[in-house]
């Protein structure tokens, strides 16, 4: 599983994304460029720094909350976003906690933020902008059509780098089948695949922002990306030294910055291999990957498999007969294990003559 960065961010863009009734709510105290102060919550330490204003208790709707911004006031939704609580309140967080805002706006709603730790929502009257505050989290909501614009973007380059990764993988498929694999050519799809991982969190994370405008980047997405983590790791498992754990080496390879990733010896000390030149040392996969590529064998298969012949040369050379004798496997699988093998490496050469 991919390391969550971000969460708190994409959690708040999840609940204020175009087709949601609180951004239609926002857009319409935008357009009127009325300005307004939103606290999205209804505890006890909310309703400490609430002072003045009036009790509405009503039930949200955008029209309302947009008719009730025309007053100078804060407004507060419960934490729901079902009912509008009160309106034309003041804020009163302390004024010792340090903000680099500027308007008395942004400062109280920056403020808040920090002191409460609850989502808090400024719309500028002369900025016309939306910043949304949440602890030390500040964001701004950016028009659909610049985030549309980004997404696409980033799109035609994940399209480039998925083009180049096939390459990499494609070329790596048939050395291990020949089994002249070097540290070098894992290395480099291990790399390739994360970088185009980075790139898919990115879009995500726009996809997230777009709410129901998003839906076209994500199938467009899924599509480019379908199998892409599960190869990166399956590599990881088909060549990390034995004695380490593959998801604490994931884990490491995503939280590495960018320059560390453009490092390839760096991302080889994490698989456990130090001291050694890449393009020189040969290396055997253990076969997780391929045999993840046959239809119809199970995991706990693969793994018996894979405990069994230690190596993916061995499986390939194995007998019916030996085959047979692994836990779980049986005649029809040790068929269809020799002949999904026997595709693979077909398809491979055909894929590398293209």
């Amino acid at each position: 599983m991919r390391v969550e960065k971000d969460k708190e961010l994409m959690g708040i863009l999840k609940l204020m994304a175009p087709g949601t009734q609180l951004r239609e709510g926002l857009e319409n105290i935008l357009r009127a460029k009325t300005g307004g102060l939103i606290v999205l919550g209804d505890n006890e330490q909310v309703l400490k720094l609430v002072d003045g204003g009036f009790a509405i208790n009503a039930d949200y709707s955008p029209s309302y909350i947009y008719e009730l911004a025309k007053m100078d006031g804060s407004i507060i939704l419960s934490s729901d976003l079902k009912k509008i609580l009160y309106a034309n309140t003041q804020l009163t967080p302390e004024s010792n906690i340090p903000t680099l805002e500027t308007g008395t706006r942004h400062r109280t709603a920056n403020r808040v933020a920090k002191q409460i730790n609850t989502i808090v929502i400024a719309i500028s009257q002369r900025r016309n902008i939306i910043t949304v505050y949440k602890g030390d989290v500040k964001y701004v909501l950016r028009d659909s059509s610049v985030i549309l614009g980004r997404a696409n973007q980033a799109l035609q380059t994940l399209e480039k780098y998925v083009s180049v990764l096939d390459r990499v993988v494609g070329n790596l498929n048939l050395l291990e089948f020949q089994d002249l694999d070097t540290l070098f050519d894992v290395i480099t799809a291990i790399q390739r695949t994360e970088m185009v991982m980075r790139i898919v969190g990115e879009i995500e994370r726009y996809i997230c922002e777009l709410g129901n405008e998003g839906r076209l980047i994500s199938m467009q997405l899924n599509e480019l990306v379908k199998y892409v983590e599960q190869d990166e790791i399956l590599l990881i498992r088909d060549y990390c030294q034995a004695d380490l754990d593959c998801g604490e080496i994931y884990k490491q390879i995503q939280n590495m910055s960018q320059e560390e990733l453009l490092q390839l010896d760096y991302i080889s000390k994490i698989l456990g291999y130090t001291g050694v030149t890449l393009v020189d040392t040969l290396i055997s996969p253990r076969g997780y990957r391929m045999l993840t590529k046959i239809p119809r064998i199970p995991l706990g298969v693969i793994e018996n498999t894979v405990k069994h012949f230690k190596e993916l040369k061995a499986i390939i050379e194995a007998t019916y007969e030996q085959l047979d004798m692994i836990e779980g496997i049986g005649e029809a699988r040790a068929r269809a294990i020799k002949s999904g093998l026997r595709r693979l490496r077909e398809q491979f050469m055909l894929d590398k003559q293209l």
